[in-house]
C-alpha cells in the first residue's frame, strides 16, 4: 500500500506548487513509510509514499520508461505482471522489479486502453512529458481510494486520500472506480470521452456537492462485464469445483510479497476459507513458481475482539484446524471509544456501520505492523458477490438477487474496500482481498 500527491494543469510555477504537494504527501504518509520520492518538471509535479512489498529494494517511486518520458506513481498491486511482462519481452525494457511498472510498458504499447489487461488493485497517475498528458486509473472495484480536485487558481490534483487536498482544493471529488481519465497537462480532454462518473464531491467546508465535477471532462469507463445484467446469467450453473479451483488460484496470485504476510481470521466462512486456501501455499514461493521455498514459511493468522468474543473463538479453532501461527488481539470498549476519533480521521466516512467495523481493525492493524507483517488477506466481498447477507433469503426473484448482488458491488468502494483500505493502511499494512480478484469475480 501506498500513498500518492500528484498536481498537473499546473496554475503557477513548479517552484511555488511543489512544497504545496510535499505537504500533502506527508498527510498519506501512513500508507508508505518506506521511502518518499517526488518528479516534478515545469508543468507535472507526482509525489509517492511507499510501502515496499513488491522489489523492496528498487522499486522505488515514481518510476521511469527507459527513455525518462513517462512518469508513474502508483498505489497498488498487479497481480498478473509476471505474465505481462513474458508477453512485452523485446518490446520493453523494464527498469526493476516492480509488479506497477508493467503500467509504464502497457501504455507505451497501447496508450490508455490498456487498463482491462491488468488484474489487481490500483490508483495511479502516469504522466507522458513527450505528449504533454496525463493519465489517471483506478482499479475494478474501487479497492484502492482515489480522490480528485482543483485548487482556486485551477491547478488539478490527484491524491490517495480526501485529506491531503483538504484545504487545498476548492472542492474535492471521489474517483470512480473501473474508471480513467486521459487528459492534456495544460487542461482539456484528449479523447472527449463521458461516461458519467458516480463519486461523490465535497466542498471546501465539508458539503457535499453531486451536481458538479472538477474534471474538465468526464472520467471513462473502462470496467464493464456481461454479467451485470441478468440476461447474461440467467441460464448460469454452478460448478463447485471450477469455483473452488478460481478462488484457489485468486489466493495464489495475491499471495505475491517480498515481505512477511498474514490473513486476518475471524472465523467466519469467508475469512475461513481465504486462509485455509493460503495455508496450502505458504510454505512455497509464489513468484518463483512453486519452485522454491517460501521465504516466510509459517502462515500467521490474526483475529480481534472483546475478552471472550465467539469470533475470537471460532477464530482459534480455524487457526489450529489448518495450522497458522496464531495471535489474537483483545480491546475493551474503552479502547474501541479512545480510538474512533483516529478511525474517522484515516476513514474519512461518517457511515456509522463502517466506523462500527472499521474500530477493531484498526486496533488489530497496528497489532499486525508491530508483528514486522507489512500485508495481509481478508475476506471482503464475499457476501456481495454471493448474496450472503441475512436479507437475501428474501429475494422474490432470482433477478433481484442477481441484481441485488450487482447493486451492492458497485457500492463497495464506499464501505468494505474503504473500510479494509484505510483501517490498515492507517499503519503501513496492504489488505488484499481475493473474492474480488478480476478473473475470479468473472
Amino acid at each position: 500500500m501506498c500513498g500518492i500527491v500528484c498536481a498537473f494543469e499546473l496554475a503557477e510555477s513548479a517552484d511555488l506548487i511543489r512544497p504545496q504537494v510535499l505537504t500533502c504527501a506527508r498527510k498519506v504518509r501512513h500508507r508508505g513509510p518506506d521511502w518518499s520520492g517526488i518528479f516534478d518538471d515545469d508543468r507535472a509535479i507526482m509525489a509517492h509514499e511507499r510501502l515496499a512489498i513488491v522489489d523492496p529494494t528498487s522499486g522505488k517511486q515514481p518510476l521511469f520508461s527507459p527513455d525518462g518520458s513517462l512518469v508513474l506513481a502508483a498505489n497498488g498491486e498487479i497481480y498478473n505482471h509476471q505474465k505481462i511482462r513474458k508477453e512485452l519481452e523485446g518490446e520493453y525494457e523494464f527498469q526493476t522489479g516492480s509488479d506497477c511498472e508493467v503500467i509504464l510498458a502497457l501504455y507505451q504499447k497501447k496508450g490508455p486502453e490498456f487498463l482491462d489487461d491488468l488484474n489487481g488493485i490500483f490508483g495511479f497517475a502516469l504522466y507522458d512529458a513527450s505528449k504533454g498528458l496525463y493519465l489517471v486509473g483506478r482499479d475494478h472495484m474501487g479497492i484502492i481510494p482515489l480522490y480528485t480536485g482543483r485548487d482556486a487558481q485551477g491547478t488539478f490534483y490527484v491524491a490517495s486520500e480526501l485529506k491531503s487536498l483538504e484545504g487545498v482544493c476548492e472542492r474535492i471529488d471521489l474517483f470512480p472506480p473501473g474508471h480513467y481519465l486521459y487528459e492534456s497537462v495544460v487542461g482539456g480532454s484528449v479523447d472527449g470521452g463521458a461516461s458519467g462518473g458516480n463519486g461523490a464531491s465535497w466542498a471546501s467546508d465539508g458539503a457535499q456537492v453531486s451536481d458538479e465535477r472538477s474534471w474538465r471532462s468526464e472520467p471513462v469507463r473502462w470496467y464493464t462485464r456481461d454479467w451485470m445484467e441478468y440476461k447474461a446469467v440467467e441460464e448460469n450453473r454452478s460448478d463447485i469445483k471450477e469455483l473452488h479451483d478460481a478462488l484457489a488460484a485468486a489466493v495464489q496470485r495475491q499471495l505475491m510479497s517480498d515481505v512477511p504476510y498474514g490473513v486476518l481470521l475471524s472465523g467466519g466462512l469467508d475469512s475461513s476459507i481465504t486462509s485455509a486456501l493460503a495455508r496450502n501455499f505458504s510454505e512455497r514461493r509464489i513468484e518463483t513458481g512453486n519452485t522454491e521455498a517460501a521465504w516466510w514459511p509459517r502462515l500467521h493468522s490474526f483475529s480481534v475482539g472483546l475478552e471472550g468474543s465467539p469470533d475470537l473463538k471460532a477464530a482459534r479453532e480455524v487457526a489450529n484446524h489448518i495450522g497458522t501461527v496464531h495471535h489474537e488481539i483483545k480491546f475493551t470498549i474503552q479502547e474501541g471509544l479512545d480510538a474512533i476519533r483516529d478511525v474517522i480521521y484515516h476513514l474519512e466516512t461518517y457511515d456509522i456501520t463502517t466506523i462500527r467495523a472499521s474500530t477493531p481493525m484498526y486496533l488489530m492493524a497496528r497489532a499486525i505492523k508491530a508483528l514486522g507483517i507489512k500485508m495481509v488477506l481478508s475476506g471482503e466481498g464475499a457476501d456481495e458477490l454471493f448474496g450472503g447477507y441475512l436479507y437475501f433469503h428474501k429475494a422474490p426473484s432470482a433477478q433481484a438477487f442477481h441484481e441485488e448482488t450487482v447493486r451492492k458491488l458497485d457500492k463497495l468502494h464506499q464501505y468494505d474496500c474503504l473500510r479494509a483500505n484505510k483501517s490498515l493502511a492507517a499503519w503501513g499494512v496492504e489488505g488484499r482481498v481475493p473474492f474480488l480478484d478480476k478473473e475470479f469475480m468473472d
